[in-house]
């Protein structure tokens, strides 16, 4: 499914960039027979922006790709699945370490493979802890090499929030170079002569942040959303581990609380209370 989705946005990207450079070259041959009076939208927020806005539509359109792409990857569904996550937790209540390890085996969710990746650092021979200290060893262990795969898509969107202003601002630096540029040879400020570099001026700068804007929010909320989805599997781990200990030592527990706190104390208090009572009349 991943390598699908892959593929499917690779294709749409591609055919995207050679759809914006023949409209590219076929909107500048033009420009110069189209009156300013006679611009459609096109033209005014994209054409007008020069050669500049060509970087600036193709890395609008792999921030959103990336968006949706990572909206499909990071669903509760593919991490902590509820089903099998209270199979598991039903299994370990049970002592059946190695059912428990088949059944996370089997499956391509984050918790199974984490499962099948940490529960085999079980120690039998420690009732007590069941070998804890090894088992969250496994769990840093995997954690630490499964985050930069899921977190590159996500990370790339940052990149992106970082990379549009940048190329805005060039196209900026670019137009208002061309408008010193004309009123250098021209000697005056002519508002026709200067319109197309103030023009690149602008639009660039306008979607260059308008691409920030995009790409920066949706970093913060993804990022946010995979460390919690992680969080979500630890914990599910953990608690498993737990549900297994408390079953083993259950009676060692049980032997730690004093019987009869509540019927012995209040049958010596009353008895205590009338001796007292007693001695007080006499």
């Amino acid at each position: 499914m991943k390598a699908t989705i892959t593929r499917i946005g690779v294709r749409a990207l591609s055919l995207g960039v050679v759809a914006m450079f023949a409209l590219s070259s076929t909107a500048f041959a033009q420009e110069a027979a189209t009156s300013a009076g006679d611009k459609n939208m096109l033209d005014k927020w994209v054409i007008d922006g020069g050669w500049t806005m060509i970087p600036l539509v193709i890395l609008l359109a792999v921030t959103i790709f990336l968006i949706i792409y990572c909206c499909m990857s990071l669903k509760r569904e593919k991490f902590c699945p509820e089903a099998l996550k209270a199979q598991l937790i039903a299994l370990m209540g049970e002592c059946r370490v190695r059912s428990a390890i088949e059944m996370a085996t089997s499956s391509p969710t984050y918790l199974g493979r984490l499962v099948a990746y940490a529960l085999p650092n079980i120690d039998a021979n420690r009732p007590d802890d069941l070998g804890k200290d090894g088992i969250e060893d496994a769990i840093a262990d995997f954690t630490a090499n499964e985050r930069p795969q899921i977190m590159i898509t996500v990370d790339m969107l940052a990149l992106s929030g970082s990379l549009a202003p940048s190329i805005g601002l060039f196209g900026t630096v670019q137009g208002m170079v061309g408008a010193f540029a004309i009123l250098a040879e021209t000697g005056q400020a002519d508002p026709t002569q200067l319109a197309g570099s103030i023009s690149v001026a602008l639009l660039t700068t306008f979607w260059g942040l308008i691409i920030s804007i995009i790409a920066i929010p949706a970093f913060f909320f993804l990022k946010k959303k995979a460390q919690s989805l992680e969080a979500q599997c630890i914990n599910t781990v953990e608690e498993m581990v737990n549900t297994s200990i408390n079953v083993l030592n259950a009676d060692a527990q049980l032997a730690r609380i004093p019987e009869g706190l509540s019927g012995d104390e209040g049958e010596e208090g009353e008895a205590y209370e009338g001796e007292y009572a007693a001695e007080g009349q006499a």
